[in-house]
């Protein structure tokens, strides 16, 4: 049975902690490959900086090197709010013969019992969790850890240094910041 591991997120932008999360959880747990699900809007935040469109072109450009690494749209072809068990229960009904690993971050293990319906998500899904800095990973709920190198890094970190005409460099993927160049995304105007 094939594994494959979900990272979503809104991805505005994709940094490097996010492709360090994605490869060390691959490795440590031996999957065949990371789903990069970008939302359209996430239950938790009230927009994305950027658009749809931007963001989908980023993460295609920050995962372009990784054979391992995949896009999937679901979630932005769905449109509106995103809610994991939606996008999970999609997944495994069109792929009953894998196993799906969900990873969050140590901040969003801590916020699980609010999940919308997560009881029943827990029943589609492993969840992986990755430490945080200033995070621990304490939960009611079954999950599997996965250390990684703890790097303490943000899109919203990003995009702040951006508006602020600070380099970006070695934060995210160079053909992701030429994107950002490009497009003049986040920039103060």
């Amino acid at each position: 049975m094939k594994r494959i591991g979900i990272l979503g997120g809104t991805f505005d932008p994709p940094h490097l902690g996010h492709l360090i999360i994605a490869e060390e959880t691959r490795l440590a747990l031996d999957l065949d490959e990371i789903w990069f699900i970008p939302s359209y809007t996430p239950p938790h935040k009230t927009s994305a900086k950027s658009t749809v469109e931007d963001r989908i072109s980023m993460v295609k450009k920050a995962i372009e090197a990784n054979p391992s690494f995949t896009l999937n749209t679901i979630e932005v072809e769905r449109v509106g709010r995103s809610y994991t068990f939606d996008t999970m229960k999609a997944l495994r009904d069109a792929y009953p013969m894998i196993d799906f690993y969900f990873i969050i971050g140590a901040d969003m293990v801590e916020y699980l019992p609010k999940w919308d319906r997560i009881d029943q998500l827990m029943d589609l899904v492993t969840f992986v969790g990755v430490k945080r800095p200033g995070y621990q990973l304490n939960t009611p709920y079954p999950i599997v850890e996965v250390d990684i190198p703890m790097i303490d890094l943000s899109s919203t970190c990003i995009r702040n240094r951006l508006y602020n005409r600070k380099p970006a460099h070695y934060l995210i993927p160079e053909t992701v910041y030429s994107y950002i160049k490009e497009k003049q995304l986040y920039e103060n105007r």
